[in-house]
């Protein structure tokens, strides 16, 4: 059994009848066939209620990755992932088949269950080819249960298949900050190919989120000065803002020079009155 906590199991019963947490401990008692078609008659037997899970209040449901979330779910994805977690692991043979046939005839709903529980399931660099799968996926609610509040890609995606996920999220006007380590996971390729996709929708005459600005912080290029001397004089404060923290983390003095000309800005992010956080809330 992989990465099932007490505070879980006690969770999901707290959110069950008497009725629906019979049913789910009969089916733990059960082999491996009946828990997979358990995961699959799930709705038959649970309410699809949306659950509230605060972890700063109650701890983690999983001490050990503490950036697993449920917050948001209904029961039947979190008693989904539940009963994936009752699969016997070994042999490993079996449990990678039990898995990878879930996968083969999952419905949509299923699908966001079984990548829910990718970071919590046994053998997690197995799921990799399934993981960047779902970055590609055009359903909506697919791609969301890898990219947001998941922190599987973090920890073991290789970065081209990380930044093609924040990318995407990106193009598909995602919040980046639900995406799990955004903030450490920055790098010189995503920060090009965030800037030039700005460019492209600059361009446009369509903006993106101020908090993409972010993602180029700490790796910028001298072709970005005249991008960043037209964000100082935009009018909106939130550009304004970006454009300081940009230029105060950038390495190139030509940029960090643009800076000296807003004391004020640069005071604000000496004194901590002005961070990314101030701008977007972004996990860490």
């Amino acid at each position: 059994m992989a990465n099932l906590s007490t505070n879980f199991s006690q969770f999901l019963f707290e959110q069950c009848t008497n009725k629906e947490r019979e049913w789910l401990e009969e089916k733990v008692k059960s082999n491996f066939l009946d828990l997979m078609t358990a995961f699959v008659a799930a709705p038959r037997f649970l309410s699809k209620k949306n659950i509230s899970y605060d972890s700063k209040s109650r701890g983690s449901l999983i001490p050990e990755l503490t950036s697993f979330e449920v917050n948001g779910w209904n029961l039947v994805r979190l008693a989904r992932v539940w009963l994936l977690l009752h699969l016997p692991s070994e042999p490993k043979e079996q449990y990678i088949k039990n898995i990878e046939t879930l996968f083969d005839t999952a419905e949509l709903n299923e699908l966001v269950a079984l990548y829910s529980a990718l970071p919590l399931l046994s053998y997690p660099t197995e799921w990799l080819p399934r993981a960047t799968d779902a970055v590609r996926s055009n359903m909506g609610f697919v791609f969301d249960s890898i990219a947001l509040q998941n922190p599987y890609p973090e920890l073991y995606f290789p970065e081209p298949a990380w930044n093609q996920l924040v990318l995407k999220t990106i193009f598909n006007e995602k919040p980046i900050h639900r995406i799990y380590g955004i903030n450490r996971r920055r790098n010189e390729d995503l920060s090009i190919a965030v800037f030039d996709f700005i460019s492209e929708r600059s361009a446009a005459g369509r903006n993106v989120p101020i908090s993409v600005w972010m993602l180029i912080s700490g790796f910028t290029l001298e072709s970005m000065v005249p991008k960043l001397f037209l964000m100082f004089k935009s009018e909106i404060q939130t550009e304004k803002q970006a454009a300081a923290l940009v230029c105060y983390e950038s390495k190139e003095p030509k940029i960090r020079s643009l800076l000296t000309k807003y004391p004020d800005l640069e005071l604000s992010i000496q004194n901590e009155d002005l961070d990314w956080s101030k701008l977007q809330s972004i996990p860490e």
